[in-house]
């Protein structure tokens, strides 16, 4: 390669590597794995070495990705949150102890290895003894001032057991049980799951509504003191002693090691045993633990001199894919699984794996009865990487995706631009709890006291097997939940009573009818006025109300033509819920026809969603972007830059005082 040619890779590696990090740390939404990245990063680093006249400043090798969130203000860290440099072999940390002892002129070195937790890297600072502020680590100069966020965390003290000044750092994130809790919740709510605890545990902390953080099970490692006062300790791990003492959480998975081949066996203790951690972890740290020869040592720009991460190499197994079945998730998704001769992989026994959907397996060129080769890293879940065409007998057989779905017979559709087929049954036992939960639900019937938790509870009992059976319940079997439990029978009786007389426009929207919310179920319920005329309406007459495309036409026409449904909304009759609109066909009041409103920061009496609806019902529009089209912009706190926009522009910008005067 020449220099020409060195300059180009060097320009697309950087392009790359900050598209990649600008998805990881800034939108908590990666694109490729963690050892993907990482490759790019040494093939970069590596030229880039070879190469010094073309280094860059802005370049990743030299800076710690992330940004600040709009939304967030800035807290310079007084102490820099530097990042670790990472290597791959044994040899490496070999070579970076041989290094160590040299600028030394030592013979040995104590050194505290630790699991790498994988999480969002936090600076917490507490004066007098007690919480005073939180930062995300940002770009390791300065990071978002989290401090409500953080506060909310259940192990991070408010108080401490001394009253000292200091400054500490740790990683927030969320445990493997709680995180598959998370997404099982998710995708009972019909919300997008997170592709991996830390994304979730980053995408939580770095929430503008601090009661959204509270709900999610975030924890927290203290790793490291940033700073203080009067400060006598000599080494890293009476740190760690120090703060525990304190009454900080500090990582459980830390060891003092006499000399870099001790140090190597604790980072693989850890690599053999990190299955059966509670918490994700890629790699061990491996830090000089005397403080005073890290201070002889220094640090670059980015890393410490005196630490090195480790990573720990993915296993890849080979085995035979021996089926195919297909599962249906609550969403109704249709997920295909690979059926495996069980391997032994990461320290776990793996017998299957998901194959995500009809197109993977196309790509894959996967065939029943192939050899193929499975890889797990970290708390990844397993999948196939490879096909072995070479071991193929002819015996092999292609996939296909069901006709009808595998659990209920009912219709499956596969919708333009989308991966995963979908069971569009409203009676599928397998969506059975989504559909309940979604149903009473506040964007559905909105039933008070009727939640996940008691909706498990009724059906784990047998009280609840569809959604007709919610106005069958009987007082005593809701109260058979609770100890005393007869208040809280009879109030959800009267929440489940309240809720028959619904207009019909909520019951649309509780069916969860895919792409159908509830302005499309407003719509849809106004023109036709009641349950039948919704029922007997063709797809040409769905496709002419406006602001209801081609697909949502399909979506409701193939929804109310199946026998579930049929069968459900003659169940539902039965129990006295009104199928009937409310509401005139037109709005009776538009004093917001033909004006735009687009909303941004917080209001205090209203969500989006229900200032929203009160716009609509108006006459009114709603947008997510600001432009010369738009007439108001309804500005709570904590408003970002659509406000900016709109001033920018020239656009009428209203308080929530002002909204609610013209509402009025």
């Amino acid at each position: 390669m020449n220099k020409e040619q060195a300059q180009k890779q060097i320009k697309e590696l950087r392009e790359k590597t900050s598209y990649y990090a600008k998805k990881y740390y800034d939108e908590d939404e990666p694109e490729i794995s963690d050892l993907e990245y990482d490759m790019l990063m040494v093939e970069l680093r590596n030229l880039e070495a070879k190469y010094p006249e073309f280094i860059d400043k802005d370049s990743l090798t030299q800076k710690v990705g992330g940004t600040v969130k709009e939304g967030f203000n800035k807290i310079e860290h007084e102490v820099p949150l530097q990042s670790l440099q990472d290597v791959f072999s044994i040899e490496e940390l070999r070579s970076f102890d041989e290094r160590v002892r040299k600028q030394l002129n030592l013979e040995e070195i104590d050194y505290t290895v630790e699991a790498k937790i994988d999480g969002l890297s936090s600076a917490i600072e507490y004066i007098k003894g007690e919480y005073a502020t939180g930062a995300t680590r940002g770009n390791g100069i300065e990071g978002e001032d989290v401090t409500e966020n953080i506060r909310t965390i259940k192990n991070v003290p408010k108080k401490l057991s001394e009253r000292v000044d200091l400054i500490v750092r740790g990683e927030v994130f969320i445990s493997k049980k709680d995180f598959e809790k998370m997404n099982e919740e998710q995708e009972i709510l019909g919300e997008k799951t997170f592709a991996n605890a830390r994304n979730a545990a980053a995408g939580s902390l770095r929430q503008l509504d601090s009661t959204i953080t509270e709900k999610r099970p975030l924890d927290i490692y203290i790793f490291n003191i940033q700073r203080l006062k009067k400060n006598k300790i000599k080494s890293h791990y009476e740190q760690l002693l120090y703060l525990e003492k304190l009454g900080f959480n500090v990582n459980p998975e830390k060891k003092l090691c006499h000399g870099i081949e001790e140090a190597i066996e604790a980072v693989e203790d850890i690599g053999k045993r990190r299955e059966s951690l509670t918490f994700g972890t890629d790699g061990a740290a491996i830090k000089v633990d005397n403080l005073e020869y890290r201070e002889k040592l220094g640090t670059t720009f980015k890393v410490p001199r005196w630490a090195i991460a480790y990573k720990y190499p993915p296993e890849k197994k080979e085995t035979i894919l021996k089926e195919i079945q297909c599962q249906v998730g609550r969403t109704g998704a249709i997920t295909p699984v690979a059926i495996l001769e069980p391997v032994e992989l990461a320290g776990s026994t793996i017998s299957k794996t998901t194959l995500h959907n009809e197109d993977f397996i196309k790509e894959k060129g996967i065939k029943i009865g192939d050899h193929v080769v499975i890889q797990k890293a970290g708390d990844v879940i397993p999948e196939v990487v490879d096909v072995i065409t070479q071991k193929r007998n002819g015996k092999e057989t292609e996939f296909e995706m069901p006709k009808v779905c595998p659990v209920c017979g009912g219709t499956v559709v596969r919708e333009e631009g989308e991966a995963a087929w979908y069971c569009i049954g409203i009676e599928c036992s397998a969506r059975n709890l989504q559909n309940l939960v979604h149903f009473a639900s506040k964007s559905g019937m909105d039933i008070e006291g009727l939640g996940i938790s008691i909706i498990e509870q009724l059906v784990e009992k047998g009280y609840l097997s569809n959604i007709a059976d919610i106005y069958y319940l009987k007082k005593e079997e809701i109260a058979s939940l609770k100890k005393s439990g007869d208040k809280f029978a009879q109030n959800l009786i009267e929440s489940i009573n309240q809720s028959k007389n619904n207009d019909l426009e909520r019951l649309i929207c509780a069916f969860g009818i895919r792409h159908i919310g509830n302005k499309a179920a407003r719509i849809i319920a106004r023109r036709y006025g009641n349950i039948e005329g919704v029922m007997n309406a063709s797809i040409e007459s769905l496709n002419l109300i406006d602001t209801i495309g081609g697909i949502s036409a399909k979506s409701v026409y193939e929804f109310f033509h199946q026998e579930q449904t049929i069968d459900l909304i003659e169940k539902l009759k039965t129990a006295g819920v009104n199928m009937e609109t409310h509401e005139d066909v037109e709005p009776r009041d538009d004093r917001f026809a033909g004006k735009t409103f687009v909303l941004t920061g917080t209001l205090e009496k209203y969500t989006r969603e229900e200032a929203s609806e009160i716009i609509e019902k108006f006459g009114g529009k709603t947008s997510g972007t600001v432009s010369k089209k738009t007439s108001y912009v309804l500005a709570g706190e904590q408003a970002g830059s659509k406000l900016t926009k709109a001033e920018n522009l020239g656009i009428a910008i209203i308080s929530e005082q002002e909204f609610e005067k013209m509402i009025r």
